[in-house]
């Protein structure tokens, strides 16, 4: 046999392969850590989505919470407009006050004898900024 021209000896060849397969490690490497941070990135989201969902849910909670208690207290339906020294309505205040961030409820009997009312929810998410949960429903005494 005689050997082919143009071809290394195999000692030579064996040198050059040594540096691809170092190349393909590191390149492994990289991709796992990209890949790594982005499940981080995920997660982060995540926590942030979860949390802002439950100060939501906590907001609306609240919000009726309070329309189940003045369904039980329709002859007091007045007093909940100013909230002043009325203990039911200073309760739920401090309530949401503690359930969310910077958390405080308004109460606005709008007419007591339809029993229109208003109740406002805000809070202020550190990452959010504010927002507020608004509902209005109409409670009246049976009879």
């Amino acid at each position: 046999m005689q050997p082919r021209p143009h071809s290394s000896p195999p000692m030579l060849r064996h040198r050059h392969a040594r540096g691809a397969m170092l190349i393909e490690v590191l390149v492994a490497i990289l991709i796992f850590s990209i890949g790594v941070l982005a499940l981080v990135g995920l997660q982060a989201q995540m926590t942030h989505a979860q949390s802002s969902a439950k100060s939501r849910a906590d907001a609306t909670y609240l919000a009726n919470e309070l329309i189940g208690v003045m369904w039980s207290d329709t002859t007091n339906l007045s007093s909940y407009d100013t909230c002043d020294g009325y203990a039911r309505c200073s309760e739920w205040q401090a309530k949401v006050a503690n359930a969310l961030p910077k958390g405080a409820g308004t109460i606005d009997v709008v007419d007591a004898t339809t029993g229109e009312v208003t109740i406002t929810v805000r809070w202020t998410s550190p990452s959010d900024g504010d927002h507020q949960y608004v509902t209005t429903t109409f409670i009246r005494a049976a009879g």
